[in-house]
């Protein structure tokens, strides 16, 4: 029987049986993928990619592991010395404490900096939204910050880049929405975040109960109106955990909704993703007309909306295509200096990297010419560098 001949109300039995066989596959390739726990690891770094994850040098570093100093690498074939993020981290403390020859090699935040909250948003899917915000949450990790990424898409995306399956390994109540519910089920959000594979982050995972925060939101604001302030809710929560962290990334839903309004009342930077076509940039036209009526209300009803910084970066950019170089200069000559300098370029390699649910940090440059993962990963450390600078300066860092 074809779906054009179906009645009506078994499309949604077919497209729910659809639904598991699709779910259960996802699980099988997991597993075959993270045998035998199934459970994602991150690869080791070799000494001379430590070395620039600290900033000293590959000598120097041999120098502290023949001294003994510090936590000690694993030596392979060879003589090769190889560290796993945990010891990078662990070096990165040891050398401060022990005066970083002249620097501070630990970047956390100081006392009287207040926590970052980057809310990662696009009206229109495709733009590389989840994408950036996995590749930045984990920049960040490496160059020594802690970071709680959020996924606050019921897709979930970021979960399934992070290792999570959202129908296997998320329970109820395990979403934000666990933090944010308006009754009496509401959990501390310490008691829903989860460690990750990644050292330095933690994750917040999603599936599609988020979306009950979308039809309750209108139902309990019909009731009582004091319940007006819906949109300080994930700030809240995530005040609950501040001190645990010095940034925390939020990977939103495609759309304008309550979850949405939320994370950017939340937030004190915003990126905003922009595939350089003329119907994306449309769209992004009608995102910000949505975007400003619907905060102007929240500020109206006392919401916060104090930015540090607005970026919208460039993503899968082809540099030697004529079109988006128009688009991408005609951005430029409207916002300026909102406009991330550096821009993500499109790359098999992003996309490679995805089919195993991996990200170009992770997955290393020995699964790629040399070139290609050299050109794409300049353009990704670029674009996370510029957005980290601009955190560093709203903590008054040179």
């Amino acid at each position: 029987m074809t779906m054009d001949s179906l009645a009506p109300s078994a499309v949604d039995d077919v497209i729910a049986g659809d639904a598991a066989i699709l779910s259960r596959q996802l699980q099988v390739l997991r597993e075959r993928l993270f045998p035998p726990s199934a459970e994602k690891e991150l690869r080791r770094f070799s000494s001379g990619e430590a070395a620039r994850l600290i900033g000293v040098s590959d000598s120097y570093l041999r120098q502290l592991s023949l001294a003994g100093e510090g936590p000690q690498p694993e030596v392979g074939p060879g003589g090769r010395r190889l560290y796993g993020l945990d010891q990078i981290n662990a070096l990165r403390r040891h050398l401060s404490r022990e005066g970083g020859r002249g620097r501070d090699y630990d970047p956390t935040r100081r006392p009287g900096e207040k926590l970052q909250v980057i809310a990662v948003t696009n009206f229109k899917g495709g733009s590389g939204k989840t994408t950036t915000t996995a590749h930045f949450a984990q920049y960040l990790a490496l160059q020594g910050f802690r970071v709680l990424a959020v996924d606050l898409d019921p897709q979930a995306s970021l979960s399934a880049l992070f290792g999570v399956q959202p129908e296997f390994d998320v329970g109820p109540n395990r979403t934000l929405y666990g933090a944010i519910r308006y009754d009496d089920e509401r959990r501390p959000l310490a008691d829903i975040l989860r460690k990750t594979y990644f050292d330095g982050i933690d994750l917040v995972p999603g599936n599609l109960e988020l979306q009950e925060f979308e039809h309750t939101t209108p139902k309990v604001l019909a009731e009582d109106r004091r319940q007006a302030a819906f949109f300080n809710r994930v700030w809240e929560a995530l005040q609950s955990v501040e001190a645990n962290y010095d940034v925390v990334v939020i990977d939103c839903p495609p759309q304008l909704g309550f979850l949405t309004l939320s994370a950017l009342c939340a937030a004190t930077g915003l990126v905003v993703t922009v595939h350089p076509q003329m119907l994306d940039v449309a769209s992004m036209s009608q995102f910000l007309f949505m975007a400003a009526d619907l905060l102007s209300v929240v500020r109206a009803a006392g919401g916060d909306l104090s930015f540090d910084f607005l970026r919208y970066v460039i993503t899968r950019h082809e540099p030697a295509d004529g079109p988006q170089a128009q688009i991408v200069g005609f951005l430029r000559s409207l916002f300026g200096e909102r406009v991330a300098t550096a821009t993500v370029l499109k790359s098999t390699a992003i996309a490679d990297a995805g089919l195993t649910k991996q990200t170009l940090y992770e997955i290393g440059a020995q699964n790629f010419s040399r070139s290609t993962y050299e050109r794409v990963m300049e353009s990704v450390d670029a674009v996370n560098g510029e957005l980290t600078g601009l955190i560093r300066k709203s903590w008054g860092r040179a």
